[in-house]
């Protein structure tokens, strides 16, 4: 065991003039524990001016476990962090920003991970904040034993994460010094493939990431200089991976985010003609380079037209590509429906993406395949009837149903067959005990051909006034009504609705202790 006065973790923060929410990240690090012996904080700050090196030291006098280190400004975060491995005396280094925070015990939490499994690497589950959205496969699940190629590690490679500082020197990883695009990528992949387990602790929240939208990862990429940076990633990944599935996999997934992304729709028309020449012009050769035609096999249907018409060099069909996609629309219309004795609520709706024009998206069956029949003017000759197969595509369209006062699903994803699509919400699961939301508009959310559309739920008032009362067993009194538009709503009931909840629950208690008898031959 180490001795006492060695801290669990080092928590490494660069620092450079930081805003008001540089007191939300020190009040969640005075929170993880009651013993600061048990981490220590590092600020290292990056040549910020007087009032910003006044104001850490006041931070670190009033706390014993933190410590300020004064840098010379280099305007890049990759610095300072190496600054931090070199000064840490923890076991752990957990890197965080300075305008996130953690979650109360998030650090102790990571460590007794890592301690139980012998873990080089966690990654604990971050939660976006402020309108940044997180991967939602990676934290699915606890993984105590995270695979390159099997498990979603590669969804989110920023390195907010905990890392076993002898592993991280011993190997000399480091981040890049200087200004480098993905410095984040290069530390946390050599990580990856370095070290002997990586987990994931999914089960609790650790680390609340915020959206900063004048950050540089938000602004437009300057093509000359930013895909020389992303090559220096896929060089690690082909130095570390033989040619075959695990390195296509991998650098699938730069290309769809780093390359494919930005030519869909809205975000390819944004750009000026004079930027998308450039673009084009740096990425059309680096495809070329680093991503074999096999990459596009795990792609989703819409990438993969996208990056056949990218490889052919077939610019203004990229374009045209981009406006239908611009042009896609979605319909949901409420055609049935009921509530059951148990308390859920069965819906069936017609649900229909269709193009600009109205018309649903073309498929011509052939040879047992569903082919795709692209509008003019985008030219299906020269893709192939392997580029333009959208069965596999057709076979997983799903939908689910959303309702505004939440974030996330409330039922689904609903196979669809056709147009029609069917849910079951069940009230007592979607309202958590104590709920007093008064319920909210229905969307429903569809991906079809891998292209994913979003649309209001529309009703006839007849439709929506046949409706039955909802049972006991629901909880709250619940109904459908259409507002403008004929736009649905479930609207849930306030004031006495609390005896009905409890009254649902202790039902579904009592039927859940119920001795099952096996059913009679």
């Amino acid at each position: 065991m180490p001795p006492p006065s060695t801290p669990r973790v080092s928590v490494i923060v660069p620092v450079f003039e930081p805003g008001p929410e540089f007191d939300e990240l020190i009040a969640s690090l005075d929170q993880q524990t009651r013993d600061t012996d048990e981490f220590e904080v590092l600020l290292c700050d990056d040549g910020s001016g007087e009032s910003t090196r006044h104001r850490l030291e006041r931070v670190a006098r009033s706390r014993p476990n933190v410590r300020v280190l004064t840098l010379a400004h280099t305007g890049w975060p990759g610095t300072p962090r190496n600054h931090g491995i070199d000064e840490a005396r923890g076991r752990y280094l957990f890197f965080a920003d300075q305008d996130d925070r953690l979650f109360a015990g998030a650090l102790e939490s990571m460590c007794d991970y890592a301690d139980e499994l012998g873990s080089d690497v966690v990654v604990g589950k971050v939660v976006g904040i402020d309108g940044r959205r997180i991967p939602q496969r990676i934290f699915q699940r606890d993984i105590t034993h995270a695979v390159l190629g099997d498990d979603p590690l590669l969804e989110l490679l920023t390195p907010h994460k905990l890392f076993r500082t002898s592993f991280v020197r011993r190997e000399a990883i480091r981040f890049p010094d200087g200004r480098v695009r993905l410095e984040d990528h290069l530390f946390v992949m050599q990580a990856y493939f370095r070290a002997t387990r990586i987990s994931i602790l999914s089960s609790r929240p650790c680390y609340a990431w915020r959206k900063n939208h004048g950050s540089a990862s938000s602004s437009r990429i300057d093509p000359e200089t930013y895909f020389p940076h992303l090559e220096r990633v896929l060089a690690l990944v082909e130095d570390n991976t033989e040619p075959g599935p695990l390195r296509e996999t991998m650098l699938r997934h730069w290309y769809r985010g780093k390359i494919l992304k930005r030519l869909e729709g809205r975000r390819l028309l944004r750009q000026p003609d004079d930027y998308r020449v450039r673009f084009l012009d740096v990425v059309e050769p680096l495809v070329r380079r680093w991503f074999p035609p096999n990459t596009d096999a795990g792609l989703t249907f819409p990438h993969r037209v996208r990056s056949a018409l990218l490889r052919a060099g077939r610019r203004g069909d990229l374009v045209s590509l981009a406006e239908f996609e611009v042009g896609l629309r979605c319909s949901a219309t409420l055609v049935g429906g009921t509530w059951l004795d148990d308390g859920t609520l069965e819906l069936r709706m017609h649900v229909e993406a269709v193009d600009a024009s109205g018309d649903a998206l073309v498929f011509a069956q052939i040879g047992g395949r569903e082919l795709w029949r692209p509008p003019p003017p985008i030219e299906a000759s020269g893709l192939g009837d392997e580029v333009l197969d959208a069965t596999r595509d057709l076979r997983v369209s799903s939908a689910t149903l959303h309702l505004s006062d939440r974030a996330g699903r409330i039922a689904g994803p609903a196979a669809r067959g056709g147009r029609s699509a069917g849910f079951v919400v069940r009230p007592l699961n979607v309202f958590p005990r104590g709920s007093r939301s008064p319920g909210g508009v229905l969307s429903v959310r569809v991906r079809h051909v891998g292209w994913e559309l979003t649309a209001g739920v529309l009703a006839d008032r007849d439709v929506v006034d046949g409706f039955p009362a909802s049972p006991l067993r629901a909880g709250r009194r619940m109904h459908l009504e259409t507002g403008p538009g004929g736009k649905v709503s479930l609207v849930r009931e306030a004031g006495r609705g609390a005896v009905r909840d409890y009254l649902a629950r202790a039902i579904r208690r009592v039927r859940a202790l119920a001795p099952r008898h096996p059913a009679q031959s």
